[in-house]
This record gives C-alpha cells, sequence and structure tokens, in this order.
C-alpha cells in the first residue's frame, strides 16, 4: 500500500509523505492507545483499594461480598459459600453498574463499624 501512495506523488514530496505518517501515528496514539492505559490504569486502582466487605461484581457476572483480602486475590462471600478469585477477576464497570454509591457507602458504613469497634 505504501508503494501506492509512492508512486502517486512526485519523489520531491518525500517530507510530507513523512508528515503525514507522523500526523497518523500521534492521532493513533490518542484515539487508541492512551485511553486504553488510562482505563487500565482505572481498573488496577479499582482492585487495590477494595477492602473487606466492598460489594463486587466479577467478570462472569457473580455477585458478592469480600470475605479476605490477600496478595494474589480475593475471597468472594456469596449466597451459596466462599470462594476464591484472582483480583483481576473484579470488574469496576460491572461494579459501578450494578451498585454504583452503594458499594462506596458500604465501605464507609463498614469503616464506621470498626472505628466504634476500636473505641
Amino acid at each position: 500500500m505504501l508503494t501506492i501512495f509512492l508512486q502517486a506523488q512526485p519523489q520531491g514530496n518525500s517530507s510530507m509523505m513523512l508528515i503525514m505518517m507522523g500526523v497518523m501515528f500521534v492521532g493513533f496514539y490518542f484515539l487508541m492507545i492512551r485511553p486504553q492505559m488510562r482505563k487500565q490504569k482505572q481498573e488496577k486502582n479499582f482492585q487495590e483499594t477494595l477492602k473487606v466487605g466492598t460489594r463486587v461484581v466479577l467478570t462472569s457476572g457473580l455477585h458478592g461480598r469480600i470475605a479476605q483480602v490477600h496478595d494474589d486475590g480475593f475471597i468472594i462471600e456469596t449466597l451459596s459459600g466462599k470462594l476464591k478469585f484472582e483480583k483481576a477477576a473484579v470488574s469496576r464497570e460491572f461494579t459501578e453498574a450494578r451498585f454504583g454509591d452503594k458499594s462506596k457507602a458500604a465501605d464507609k458504613s463498614t469503616d464506621k463499624k470498626e472505628i466504634e469497634e476500636k473505641n
């Protein structure tokens, strides 16, 4: 395909061709790569900040509460029992869509209970 572009233009515009390729690369970066990197960063931060008692939805669609936090994963308590999952299985998108502010409110109420128990 590059040969078609080179054949269509005279030899004097090779610098213009390089500029156009550069503009295309920059556009591709800002439209495709950067938003994906930002989304991955948000997902990782979400998974790292989850606490015991937080209601979550996994990528498989399973709903539950975090019972324990480990370095490599979570123990999720569901109606059928406790199951261990990797941290990557927790979906920020699904959790926010399902619980929204409720999951954040559950975190705050859990924190208040912990503070009251300490006193």
